[in-house]
């Protein structure tokens, strides 16, 4: 059994832990994360358009900052995994309270460096005079309040590794509430006389964060999951942290880079004017639905996989990753496709402007085979790293985002006037071809041995 803390109605996860249990929650939560964003952009769509863009460009930064936060989470998911798999489960408070600690110095650091850099990051951007103060505020606001997500995201990997996936989908329910009223308190309520706007907006996105976190904090403590305490740190673990951020630092890098990458190609779309940034803004709103299970069913192979590879059972993970794969890219495509058959119906929840609709309907055609590319990439990078394999997916990462969508974005989206498709058609590019790749190193078993801790506990931590 992968998981003996019989507490009372946590999941036994092991490999015949079935898929739905896990990522069925998890996928409610990324659907209910994602309308999070979304009942944002159609709020602000009734209030301004180009406050829609505008935070679609701040978007893109605040994710940049995420991605650094998950330098320590996602260590923490692969690692308590492991260590769970292989029953390890004295060194777990250490663990819990050094990713916390940590991430939360990190969050208080980023936040203040990404505001100072605000000015500097919407010249780079090239962010339109009209939109410029609506990204600024949202990134002084929403960023510097960064930290909050860093501890959150740091949470939800401790409770989804220890079997409490739900917590998440209802706390992200909560979030979701809090968020609305606070979005109608500002932009149409009884605050409006204040015409906060783009700042009401997103003072309500932190403080609906900062309540979810007390949330998952009282359920921890609950639940009685562990504990979190200095006195953990004592004395500091310091080659804990180092194995920690060996692991996670390569899994940022990657995410990092493909940010960047997609930053570079959020240049050249800002510089084709703001029907085709809302465009874009539009699109990716609706893209992000289609993507959603396929990324659910990754994050629970993840955590499986970390369980089956500590407990020393590789070729059932092994087995495991494909069985994923045969659910999520039928439903993944089927949602692509839908979404680009009905998109010249959905983009006029956000615009009456049939320039920006006919540049999505161009837009969602091509996402069909980013989907299918990224269904790939996303299944079998979290189960390599979820082994330990974590150095391979950035070095394909790094080649294949700048070496084949970039160029190809440029080539096919500015030299050759195609547009923002022509940039989308770049993505679709690097997502099949690294997809490829990533699912032949998985079935060559390349990442045999590469576990982090195994029933020997290799992996010693300082006492």
């Amino acid at each position: 059994m992968g998981q003996s803390l019989n507490k009372k109605n946590t999941i036994v996860i092991d490999e015949k832990t079935p898929l739905l249990i896990l990522s069925g929650p998890i996928f409610l939560e990324l659907f209910l994360n994602t309308m999070l964003n979304n009942v944002d952009m159609i709020m602000l769509s009734n209030y301004d358009t180009n406050a829609v863009g505008a935070v679609g460009n701040a978007n893109t930064i605040m994710f940049m900052m995420n991605i650094l936060f998950n330098v320590i989470a996602t260590a923490t998911s692969v690692v308590v995994s492991q260590y769970l798999g292989a029953k390890l489960y004295d060194k777990m408070n250490m663990i819990y309270t050094l990713a916390i600690i940590v991430n939360l110095s990190v969050g208080v650091f980023l936040s203040g460096l990404f505001c100072a850099a605000n000015p500097l990051i919407m010249r780079f951007l090239n962010v339109s005079a009209e939109m410029r103060p609506y990204s600024m505020i949202y990134i002084y606001i929403v960023g510097g309040g960064g930290f909050i997500t860093a501890v959150f995201s740091v949470m939800l990997q401790i409770l989804r590794c220890n079997g409490y996936p739900k917590i998440g989908m209802w706390v992200t329910l909560a979030i979701n509430v809090v968020n609305i009223g606070g979005n109608y308190l500002f932009l149409f309520g009884p605050l409006a006389f204040l015409n906060m706007g783009v700042a009401g907006v997103a003072i309500s996105t932190v403080f609906a964060r900062a309540l979810a976190v007390v949330v998952l904090f009282i359920f921890f403590f609950a639940k009685k999951i562990g504990k979190v305490s200095l006195r953990y740190l004592k004395p500091f673990p310091g080659r804990l942290l180092g194995k920690m951020i060996k692991i996670g630092l390569p899994t940022a890098g990657e995410n990092l880079t493909y940010n960047l990458y997609q930053t570079t190609l959020l240049s050249f779309v800002n510089a084709m004017g703001n029907d085709a940034v809302n465009a874009r803004a539009f699109c990716n709103s609706l893209i992000s639905f289609a993507l959603i299970f396929s990324n659910a069913s990754a994050m629970a192979t993840q955590i499986i996989t970390g369980h089956l590879v500590g407990a020393g059972k590789q070729e059932e993970a092994y087995k495991r990753v494909f069985k994923t794969l045969k659910t999520s890219m039928p439903i993944t495509i089927a949602l692509a496709s839908i979404n680009a058959l009905l998109c010249s119906l959905t983009l006029h929840i956000f615009t009456d402007n049939q320039n920006i609709i006919a540049l999505g309907q161009m837009i969602m055609i091509v996402d069909i085979f980013i989907e299918m590319g990224r269904c790939l990439n996303m299944t079998f990078v979290c189960s390599l790293k979820a082994a330990g394999a974590y150095i391979f997916p950035l070095i394909i990462g790094i080649i294949c985002n700048w070496g084949l969508g970039l160029s190809m974005g440029y080539t096919v989206g500015v030299a050759l006037g195609v547009g923002v498709a022509g940039i989308y058609a770049g993505t679709a590019t690097d997502e099949c071809i690294r997809g490829l790749i990533v699912m032949y190193y998985w079935y060559k078993k390349k990442w045999y041995g590469k576990a982090i801790v195994d029933k020997n506990d290799v992996l010693e931590l300082e006492n």
